[in-house]
């Protein structure tokens, strides 16, 4: 049986212990933080970075997410998507907040507009959904710079 919080933890010191080998200095909060999971700090030009991580355990490359990510923008956050590749080699889309949040709205808001398979309205819920299947952010480190 797979645990959501273990996959959830994994992804975090994945990508905490691939920006410290990318010259990151990172801080994972000790209890829950809202809006963030780590903060990096760019060791030669001290730029700072709140970074959410959102882990899949499996190779399709489709994260979960909630409402506020429609609303989670700024300049230095960045999103990592991790994908443990059912425990390969894990895969990193790395995604600014404000492509992330366009994405889920308008993802969302298109499935609220298509009929369920019963031909039924869907019902709105906050669970949103952010996918790269054509690996578009895969590897995008640029986006820490």
């Amino acid at each position: 049986m797979k645990n959501n919080i273990s996959t959830g933890n994994a992804g975090e010191y994945f990508v905490a212990g691939e920006l410290e080998r990318r010259g990151f200095t990172v801080a994972i909060p000790m209890s829950n933080t809202k809006d963030f999971d780590i903060l990096a700090i760019n060791r030669e030009n001290f730029k700072q970075f709140a970074i959410q991580v959102k882990t899949t355990s499996y190779k399709k490359k489709l994260w979960t997410l909630n409402q506020k990510s429609e609303g989670l923008v700024g300049n230095n956050i960045i999103y990592f998507f991790v994908s443990l590749n059912e425990l390969d080699i894990p895969e990193y889309h790395i995604v600014p907040s404000k492509v992330v949040a366009k994405s889920v709205k308008e993802s969302h808001q298109l499935w609220l507009e298509v009929p369920s398979k019963n031909y039924q309205k869907h019902k709105d819920n906050p669970i949103r959904k952010f996918s790269d299947f054509e690996d578009k952010y895969l590897n995008n480190w640029d986006c820490l710079q």
